[in-house]
Order: C-alpha cells, then structure tokens, then sequence
C-alpha cells in the first residue's frame, strides 16, 4: 500500500532539483541540462551539467563543479563549452572561465583566461572558435592590462562609485566602475582571445547581457549584435542591430530607423540556417512605454524591416529559433494564464500553436531547437508542478519527459487543487482568477476556510499556469489557507489593451479586481469573512500598502507587504526612475496631485490593518528605504506591525535558510490574524 501524501513544507521547497534545458546535441538526440541543488545546511547552491537523451530514457552526470553553466554544444557535435569557477587556494578562479569537455565525458580543461571573466557563450560555425561577453576597461588595449587593472581595482580598498551617467545600477548591483560588456572571440585551441569591441564605442546594453543580444552568421563572417548608440540613455534604450565583419572587423547599422521608428528598441537577432533572414524582436516605446514587444525580421540583402507580428496582439519572449529550412521560427509567448510554443511562418503575420500542457496549458520557457530541425526540448511547470524538461517533435507531437529528478519527492507530496475562475472586475470587465485549495478542501462541507489574498508584482506580468519558487501558492494552501490570485487589469498576457488600461492611474482597477475576486469567495459561502488577509510583492506590495488606505480595515484581518512601493516621491532613489513618470502619467513636480492620488503613503492617515513589511536592503529596484518608512508610518500610527529585514537579499529572497525564515514570519504573521481563537494582539 502506498505511503500517505502529506502537503508540501519548505524543507521540500528547497529540495527540490532546478532544472535549465542547456544546450541541444546538434542531432538532436541529447541535451546537456543544468541542474541545481541547494543545501539548507550549507545555505548555497551547487550547479552540475547532466545529458539526458531526448528520448527520456538516459540522464547522466557530466559535471561535478560547484558552479558549471551555460553548456553550449559545439556545432560538430564533439565537444560542450561551459562557464565554471573552479580550483583551490591561489589556483582559483577568481571570476567565471571558459571551459571545455568532451560531449561524451571525462576530464574538463580551461580554455585561456580572462581576468574579467566570462559569460555568455556561442559557438562559431568552426567548431573552433568561441564569441563570449566580458566586462573590460575599454580604454585598455590587451588583456594582461585587463589583468593588471582587475587586480588594482580588488586590491583598492576605496570602493566609491562617481558617476554622471543616467543609469548605474540594475536591480541588485551596480555597474561595474569603468567597464562595459564586450563580446570576444576566443580560439579554442590556442587560447588566445581578442576584443571584437575594442577601438570601437560599441558595447552591450549593460543591464544582464546575455548570449541573446548576439548571433554568428552562418558561414561565420559575420557577427549581429544589439548595441545602444546614445552614450547616456535618458529613459529608454532604444537599442538597434549592428553587423560586424569578422575579417575586417568594420561594422555598420542594420535597424535603419524610419521617423516613425524613432521609438523602437530592437534586440534578439538570430540568423536564419539560409543566412538570409535576421530574426529579431522589437518593441516600439515611441507608442507607450508598455508596448507589447513584438517579432520583426530583416532582409539580409535589401536591409529591408519587416514587423512581423504587428496585428497580433501578445508580447513575444525570445529568443527566436529558426527551423533547418529557414521556413519558421519557435518562441515562446503567453496567452492568457498559459505559455504554449508557438510557430511563425515568414509569410504569416501571426504565429500558430505547436504545444501546450494539460489543464490551463502550463508555462514552458527555456526552448531549444535542435541544430537538425528535428526535436524541440524546453521547461514546463504549472501551479501544481515544478519545471520539468520536456521534448517533443517540431510540429507538437510526440511529448515525453525527459528526467526524473524530482519525480520520487514529488511522488510523496499532496498539492493543492489550482482552478482558474473569471470574475467580473472593474468596470465589469472579466478578470481571471486563480484559486489553489488546501489539503482537505472541501465546497460541500460546513467548514469555513481562512482567505489569503496574493497580489502579483509587475504590474505588467501575470499569475501564469506556473510554479513559483519565492511565492509558492502550494506552500500557502499547505497552510491552511485558500489562496486567491487575480490577474488585475494591468497584467500581461491578455492583449495590450488590459495590459496598457491602468496606464497613467494605478491602484484603482487592480484593487477593484482584488475585491471582485475576494467578494466571489464569500459568496460561495466557503470563506470566513473575519478570516482573510492580502499579501503582495513588489508591485503587489504597492497594492496591499494602497488598500491599507483605502479598504476598509476591517475587509482584511492582516496584510503583509514586501518590497513594496510604498512613496512615489522617494522612489525616484530606484534604479527604475525613469519610468516612473510614464506609468504614472505624471513625475511629481509636474502634477503632485496626480501622483499622490495613486500613491500609498497619501492615504497614511487611513491606515489601520495590521500589516508584516519585509525588504532586502540590496533591493535597488524597490529601496529599502521603502519598507523602512512604511513600517515606521505603522508604528507611529500605532496600527499593529512588524519588520523583517535581510541585510544579505535584493528584491528576492534567495538563500534556503533566509527563505525558510520568510515563510515562517509570513504564515506566522497571517496565522496570528486568522487563528480562530486567537486573541488578536498588539505586536510590541
């Protein structure tokens, strides 16, 4: 018989292995995926490569690094590059490497070294060569001045930044001082590495740059890149496409702007296998600063633009890839509460479904194509499973798994039952809604159950069909609590007019939506009205600290508030000033009046729900400062509340031991509130 499943608790949060699709094997027949294990004891993570055969009958370990990733197989098939920080003592790694290891196993070698270190890896078509990003002093011409200056800049016990530029932080660090991120080519036999970018003003938008913003043509004589020609962008980077020769090292601009482009912002370039194509994406800020990002493609010989979905109304996600024949391209985008893949066409103008998950259709992310054409192996996950590496044919069928590391610890958890429901929202517009039931949840019974609110972030994303590692739906139904998540108008996913319709007056609608959804669970006659919380992050954190002042107090027993926004004043200390003054209609010595109406610390003396404030002080995005002057609002008040405050976290909480605290202080705090007979009590 069996073992009983019992509901998830945060040692298995934790435990369970987080899985990147990596690399496909240029036939097809193998991918090399990350895996990533954390251990609570030691409070880190450790990130391995493993091949598992496309067919999902073979996972094996290739790696036994402590930090191996980005595993690109070579287009020969015989070798995977890799990033790694490896060795002991002072033969160390001071930053991440290049490494190399035959596709059927053994021992890893480095390739060269690069003071500045190395991310972001594509393979040339040679099999020989390798393009990667690094951060350089760009002033400097040779890598061992690189070497020399790296080493002065550790060694200097000043660590002051002195800018005078617009950005120069990026949501948990700042820019590296005097460096920018080039891309370098590397010989993989010799070592020696040179800086495409040097003698050049070129470098990559510095915020994450990643092996998306670039591509090698296909016989290798060229490489595309995304570029920002604007020394200081002011609000948004209106990135174009460059072209560079390999031989000559020239380079012009591919995005030739039309006047009425001057808003556009391109990056992905991918070269279709015929070499005729440039894939890319676009998203035209010149219409409004939330403008759906869409896919366009270029002529390679005539320059000519083409923007190709420009009548369908969803947000495409890079990057794009092309099929063998150079027919189509695979990405991934949402629609509704579901990520499906989907197949554009050159000649169409709008994409078509080749796959999506059962039920409300799941998320899939990380998509590969295989070099052959033949096989596609990508992420899905859904609010009741966590992602799981998946393959298929191009055309959809032929679905299958792929691994199995979670599957025995999965085996033994009971989740919560996820149903999405529609409820009419402001203005009577429908809005969805997800639910998620405890263990035990029943309609039929007497029983009432505890509400738990959970606003999302943004505000321009979604509550997708997905599992999420920070905000774990599973983790508060496994609670006790019945746990609503509506997706408010502002969210992604459901065409640009809801995305674009709380544009210049937040708080309004998403917390109309809010109510709507909490107002349909009563009515259901399953929820106890002296019994319901609202909790939020980021952006969500922004509402639960809106509704404070303006719901009733007594609608919710609690809220809990973390990194919230919670003063539009002061929040132009964050690394995201800049557009604030689109989202909100207004900056605030243009018209005070606009921005305080949408802005939580107005409404102060309103406040009265008993309210938990949690921030990371490396949270650029959202100050600390924010929390700080939220929960010290409260306390003046004297409105019960408490703070938790992580000096060593950002705007997330990513360390096991850390998280395993929040979600301690965050059922602790709403249990405090919900507890039936519980004596409600001043927190001290």
């Amino acid at each position: 018989m069996p073992a009983a499943r019992r509901p998830i608790a945060i040692n298995d949060l934790w435990s369970l292995k987080r899985l990147g699709t990596g690399s496909v094997s240029p036939d097809g027949a193998w991918t090399c995926a990350t895996v990533t294990s954390y251990s609570m004891e030691k409070n880190e993570p450790t990130t391995q490569l493993w091949l598992l055969s496309t067919d999902g009958k073979t996972q094996r370990q290739l790696t036994r690094g402590k930090r191996d990733g980005d595993p690109q197989w070579s287009p020969d098939g015989q070798w995977i590059a890799f990033t790694s920080k490896r060795g002991e003592g002072k033969d160390a790694d001071e930053e991440s490497q290049l490494y190399l290891i035959a596709a059927h196993g053994g021992e890893a070698r480095r390739v060269g070294s690069v003071a500045t270190g190395v991310s972001a890896l594509r393979w040339f078509p040679d099999s020989r060569r390798l393009a990667f990003v690094s951060w350089v002093w760009p002033e400097l011409g040779t890598g061992a001045e690189q070497a020399k200056r790296y080493k002065a800049e550790q060694d200097d016990k000043v660590k002051a930044t002195i800018v005078e530029h617009n950005h120069y932080r990026y949501w948990d660090h700042w820019f590296a001082r005097g460096r920018k991120p080039h891309i370098h080519v590397v010989d993989t036999r010799s070592g020696k590495v040179q800086d495409l970018f040097a003698g050049t003003p070129l470098h990559l938008p510095p915020s994450d740059p990643d092996a998306t913003l670039f591509d090698i043509s296909p016989d290798g004589k060229e490489l595309v890149f995304t570029f920002d020609s604007n020394p200081d962008p002011r609000d948004f980077s209106y990135t174009d496409i460059g072209a560079m020769d390999m031989t000559t090292r020239k380079w012009r601009t591919l995005t030739v702007r039309t006047k009425a482009q001057a808003g556009m912002a391109w990056e992905c370039p991918r070269y279709a296998p015929n070499g005729q194509w440039i894939a890319l994406l676009g998203t035209d800020f010149g219409k409004q600063h939330n403008e759906q990002t869409r896919a366009w493609l270029l002529e390679c010989k005539s320059a000519k633009l083409r923007e190709w979905t420009g009548t369908w109304d969803r947000g495409v996600q890079g990057p794009l890839w092309w099929a063998k024949d150079s027919s189509a391209t695979y990405f991934v985008a949402e629609d509704g509460v579901a990520q499906p893949i989907w197949r554009l066409a050159v000649a169409d103008t709008a994409p078509t479904e080749v796959c999506r998950g059962v039920g409300m259709g799941g998320t899939a992310t990380d998509l590969r194509l295989s070099a052959d054409g033949s096989i596609l192996v990508y992420a899905r996950s859904s609010q009741q499973h966590p992602p799981a590496l998946m393959a298929c044919k191009v055309d959809g069928t032929g679905e299958r798994s792929i691994e199995r590391f979670n599957k025995r610890l999965l085996a033994g958890l009971q989740m919560g039952a996820a149903e999405s429901l529609t409820v009419q929202g402001f203005g009577g517009d429908p809005v969805q809604m997800w639910v998620v039931s405890p263990p035990g949840y029943s309609k039929t019974t007497k029983k009432k159950w505890p509400l738990m609110q959970v606003i999302h972030g943004g505000p321009h994303t979604c509550w997708n069909d997905t599992w999420h590692w920070r905000w774990n739906m599973q983790m508060f139904a496994a609670a006790g609590y019945v746990v609503a998540a509506v997706n408010y108008h502002g969210s992604s996913g459901f065409g640009q007019k809801f995305l674009s319709s709380i544009n210049g007056d937040w708080g309004r609608r998403e917390m109309a939506d809010v109510e709507a959804g909490t107002d349909a669970l009563l009515a259901t006659g399953t929820i106890d009205p002296q019994r319901m919380v609202a909790t939020g992050g980021s952006y969500g954190g922004y509402m639960v600290a809106y509704m404070n002042g303006n719901v009733p107090p007594k609608r919710y027993q609690a809220y809990v508030c973390h990194a919230g926004c919670y003063d539009w004043v002061s929040m132009m200390g964050s690394d995201g000033y800049f557009w604030f003054g689109h989202e909100l209609g207004a900056y605030h010595w243009d018209d005070e009046a606009r921005v305080m109406r949408q802005s939580p610390h107005h409404y102060a003396a309103n406040f009265a729900t008993p309210t938990l404030v949690i921030h990371g002080e490396q949270d650029y995005r959202v100050p600390y400062y924010q929390g700080l002057a939220y929960y010290n609002t409260l306390r003046t008040r004297s409105v019960p509340s408490k703070l938790v405050f992580f000096p060593d976290e950002n705007h997330w909480i990513l360390k096991p031991q850390n998280s395993r605290l929040w979600y301690r202080e965050f059922t602790g705090w709403c249990d405090r509130y919900t507890a039936p007979t519980t004596r409600k009590i001043k927190a001290k």
